[in-house]
C-alpha cells in the first residue's frame, strides 16, 4: 500500500479521525516509579515517574494497548508516544542519550498496531503521526522577568533537537510528522526548518501537520499571535494541514478554526480538550457533549481532521467519529487555491 497516496485519498473522501489523549489513558494504569524504570533503568539516579515517553521502552505493551483502544474507537490517525521526546525535554531526566531510541521505538509500536488494523480492514487505512511537542523552553520569550532579552534556548539548538526526533520517527515508520501544541511559533519554525532539511537530504516528501494552541479567551498563542498571524507564520511550508489543539474546549475553539478555514489552502485539523479544566485541573466534559460541539465543525464545513486532546478517551473519539461520519470534509476554497 502506498500510504501517502492512501492518506490523501482518504482526506478527499471523509473527515479523518485523530486519536485522543495519551496522558489521560496512561493515568488510568496508575503506574508507579518501578513501572517507569523496569529492570533496565532500575538504578537510574533521577526519578522517572511521569516520563511518559520512556514507557515506549519500559512498558511498550501499555502504549500498544492504548493505540489499539483508539483504533478500535474509530481513529484513522494515531499519534506516537513522543510528545516530549527531545534532548531538550529529556534533559530534566538526564535521558538525552535515549531520545533516538524513544522516537524510533514509539513509531515502531504505533506502526505495528496500525498494520494489525490495516490487515483486518484494508479499505480503512490507518496512519501514524509522529508527535513533535513544543519542548519545555521557548525561543521567543524570556523566562526571567528581570532580563527580557534572555533566552533559554536558541533556534539552532531547537532545530538540532527536532531534526534528531523527526528522523527517528520517520525511520520507525511514521507516515506524518505532527508539530503540535505550538505556544511559540518560533519553536515550530525550528521544527519545520529541521523537517525541510530532512526532506532535502532524503529526497522524500513528508506530510506535515501543524497544530497551534490558543491559550485563552484573548484568542492568541502564548507568544502573542492571533489565529491569522499564526497561519501566515507557518504558510511558507508546504503543509498537509494546519489547525489548533489543547488549551480550549471544542466550543471555544470554533471562531479560530473558522479563521483558518476561511484563509487557508491546507486541510484543517482540530483536537480540543474535553472542555475547560475544573478546579483540580481535570476535564469533565462527557463524550456525548464534546461530540455535539465537534459536530458543529462538520456542519459548518470547516474541518478535515478531528480528534481530542487533554481529558479525551476512546469513548470521546468513538462519539466524535460517530457524529461526523456522514458529513463531507471541508473543501479548500478555490479562491485560495488560485
Amino acid at each position: 500500500m502506498n500510504r501517502k497516496a492512501e492518506l490523501y485519498r482518504s482526506l478527499g473522501e471523509r473527515i479523518l479521525i485523530l486519536d485522543g489523549a495519551m496522558g489521560t489513558m496512561i493515568q488510568r494504569y496508575k503506574l508507579d516509579e518501578d513501572d517507569y524504570r523496569s529492570a533496565r533503568f532500575q538504578d537510574w539516579e533521577k526519578p522517572l515517574k511521569g516520563n511518559n515517553d520512556l514507557l515506549s521502552l519500559t512498558r511498550p505493551e501499555i502504549i500498544a494497548a492504548i493505540h489499539r483502544e483508539y483504533l478500535e474507537a474509530g481513529a484513522d490517525i494515531i499519534e506516537t508516544n513522543t510528545f516530549s521526546a527531545t534532548t531538550i525535554a529529556m534533559a530534566d531526566y538526564g535521558m538525552e542519550d535515549f531520545v533516538q531510541e524513544m522516537n524510533f521505538q514509539s513509531a515502531k509500536i504505533a506502526r505495528e498496531v496500525c498494520e494489525e488494523f490495516n490487515d483486518k480492514n484494508p479499505a480503512k487505512p490507518r496512519f501514524v503521526a509522529g508527535s513533535i511537542g513544543p519542548t519545555n523552553k521557548t525561543a521567543s520569550l524570556s523566562p526571567d522577568v528581570n532580563d527580557p532579552g534572555f533566552r533559554a534556548i536558541t533556534f539552532d539548538e531547537l532545530r538540532e533537537a527536532y531534526k534528531q526526533q523527526a528522523k527517528a520517527l520517520m525511520e520507525g515508520g511514521a507516515d506524518i510528522l505532527l508539530v503540535e501544541t505550538i505556544f511559540d511559533t518560533l519553536n515550530a519554525k525550528a521544527a519545520l526548518f529541521a523537517i525541510d532539511e530532512i526532506q532535502e537530504e532524503s529526497g522524500a516528501k513528508i506530510p506535515v501537520m501543524v497544530s497551534g494552541t490558543i491559550t485563552d479567551s484573548s484568542g492568541r498563542t502564548l507568544s502573542g499571535q492571533t489565529a491569522e498571524a499564526f497561519l501566515i507564520s507557518v504558510s511558507h511550508h508546504d503543509l498537509l494541514s494546519v489547525g489548533f489543539n489543547c488549551a480550549l474546549g471544542a466550543k471555544q475553539l470554533t471562531p479560530y478554526l473558522e479563521t483558518l478555514a476561511n484563509q487557508s489552502g491546507y486541510y484543517i485539523s482540530a483536537y480540543p480538550n474535553a472542555g475547560l479544566p475544573n478546579a483540580f485541573g481535570g476535564y469533565d466534559e462527557s463524550p456525548e457533549a464534546m461530540a455535539m460541539q465537534v459536530k458543529d465543525y462538520a456542519e459548518r464545513g470547516i474541518v478535515n481532521i478531528v480528534g481530542g486532546c487533554c481529558g479525551t478517551t476512546p469513548a470521546h473519539i468513538a462519539a466524535i467519529a460517530d457524529v461526523v461520519k456522514d458529513f463531507e470534509p471541508r473543501k479548500i476554497p478555490q479562491t485560495i487555491l488560485s
